[in-house]
């Protein structure tokens, strides 16, 4: 069993490869588009940030309520990734997602670090990083495994090479994405509970950067 998984993640390589560094890409782009952003548009966010900041401390501690709202909107992703995998026409669209998450991250943080340079990045560290360091490698597997049973549906209906069934790859890729799915909740849970103590330990540093910058 090892061996055959040590055979499949070598087969599987170059997907990683790629699917990674497409992510990449899209932190990078994300990253970029925060100087593309008016002069207008950064007070209205850097007034955005400091009334979050603000308000933020004022909030309880979250509840089942907000952890399932987080896990849901985590889900969804892999959910949709799970959904685009089982046809072909569904390929282009497993990268889009993963090109997407890469530019919603790197905007994220492109947005704190402009805003309060090393204060941003020290938030960013604290309330982005933790739970992105885990989820970011799911959303990755989850995307190779989608991207290899489209690729087999591909192979074998599309160009008749294959005479097997599909059903043991089905269960295969389902199975995994089931795993990363239960994985994804432990990853809500932390999102929900740790991650804003660790925001309320730099929230009253970065309320007084966005004070001090609005003076």
């Amino acid at each position: 069993m090892f061996k055959a998984f040590n055979h499949t993640l070598k087969d599987q390589t170059p997907l990683y490869v790629f699917v990674t560094v497409l992510f990449l890409m899209g932190v990078i782009f994300g990253a970029l588009m925060v100087n593309a952003l008016t002069l207008e548009q950064q007070q209205d966010l850097s007034r955005y940030l400091g009334d979050f900041f603000t308000s933020f401390n004022q909030e309880d501690s979250a509840g089942l309520s907000s952890f399932w709202s987080i896990a849901v909107l985590n889900l969804k992703w892999i959910g949709l990734i799970w959904v685009l995998g089982l046809s072909v026409i569904g390929l282009p669209g497993i990268l889009i997602i993963d090109f997407l998450k890469g530019v919603l991250i790197g905007f994220s943080v492109g947005c704190l670090v402009g805003q309060f340079t090393w204060k941003g990045m020290l938030f960013a560290l604290v309330s982005i990083a933790p739970h992105n360091l885990v989820l970011i490698p799911v959303l990755l597997i989850c995307s190779v495994a989608a991207v290899t049973f489209s690729l087999n549906i591909i192979r074998s209906r599309v160009m008749l090479r294959g005479h097997g069934s599909l059903a043991k790859p089905f269960f295969n890729y389902s199975g995994l994405v089931l795993m990363m799915a239960v994985l994804i909740l432990g990853i809500s849970s932390f999102e929900t509970w740790v991650t804003p103590v660790l925001i309320g330990w730099v929230a009253p540093v970065l309320e007084q950067a966005s004070t001090a910058s609005s003076l």
